[in-house]
Parts: C-alpha cells; sequence; structure tokens
C-alpha cells in the first residue's frame, strides 16, 4: 500500500536572520522569519509526510506556541517526524522537493540539503529530489519578499 502527500510552506525574509534550506546555511542579505529556524524546505517536507497518512501538520505536532520551538531546528523536527511514521507502519519511498526563491542562487547547495534530508528521514539520498526555480519576478517570491516550498512524497508501509 502507497500513501501520497503534498506539502507547502512560505516564509517572509528579513534583515535579522540566517538563511537555512534543506539544514544548510546559505549565505545571503536575509534570512526566513518564523518560530523555528524557519526553514521552508524542511517544513514543506514534514508537512507532505504527515498529510500522506493524515496524521495533521506541522502545527499540530510542533506549535509555534510552544517553547520547546522556538529556533528549533527543523531537521530534527523532521527527524521525530519520521519516528512517528514509523510507529504508524509508514516509511517514505520517496520525496520530490521543489524552492520558488528569485535569489539567492540555490544549485550549489542541493546536494548538501539533499543529504540533510535524507539522514533525517533514514533513506537513501537517490529518495529525495530538491530543485529550485524562480518566479521570474512575478508574486512575492519573485519580489524577493519571501520563499516558499512544494513537497510531494509517496509513502509506503513497512
Amino acid at each position: 500500500m502507497f500513501c501520497i502527500g503534498h506539502g507547502y510552506d512560505a516564509h517572509k525574509l528579513v534583515n535579522s536572520r540566517k538563511l537555512i534550506l534543506g539544514g544548510v546555511e546559505i549565505p545571503h542579505t536575509h534570512g526566513l522569519l518564523g518560530h523555528s529556524d524557519a526553514d521552508v524546505l524542511t517544513h514543506a517536507l514534514t508537512d507532505a509526510l504527515l498529510g500522506a497518512t493524515a496524521l495533521g501538520d506541522i502545527g499540530r505536532h510542533f506549535p509555534d506556541t510552544d517553547e520547546r520551538y522556538e529556533d528549533a531546528d527543523s531537521l530534527q523536527l523532521l527527524q521525530q517526524t519520521d519516528d512517528i511514521l514509523r510507529r504508524h507502519g509508514w516509511t517514505l519511498s520517496n520525496a520530490d522537493c521543489t524552492i520558488l526563491a528569485q535569489a539567492p542562487k540555490l544549485t550549489p547547495f542541493i546536494p548538501a540539503m539533499r543529504r540533510n534530508l535524507a539522514e533525517a528521514l533514514h533513506t537513501p539520498v537517490e529518495n529525495i529530489s530538491v530543485k529550485a526555480t524562480t518566479e521570474e519576478g512575478m508574486g512575492f517570491t519573485g519580489r524577493c519578499e519571501g520563499i516558499a516550498t512544494h513537497a510531494v512524497v509517496l509513502l509506503k508501509r513497512l
């Protein structure tokens, strides 16, 4: 048996934060605003995993009203999500993620992002796809106001 899930996340770019995507700190003039490290890639993937099995979403399991998650490392939350899925009899088959960002250029950082996500999910890196695209200056990502990510996952029974 298989389950498919989709996740989406977006955060505003601000001056006073680091830019973290897929657990990788990326040199940039701005970072993402959020309660945790605001890693939109990892958040979208977490939501896709939880959604595939109807186990809620990232906000249900790791609420931004809980001080334990302030400035949290999203890769650790992803690893906890993997533990939840395994307890319910599921494991990742593959994931496909697309980051929407006008800047900075993300291609050089994608291999490290893939490795980090694969390690957190206890899966081979070949099961994790990460891509980046711009929106040609359109919308909030195109105007460099924020970064968004879509993630799609396929889960299989253990």
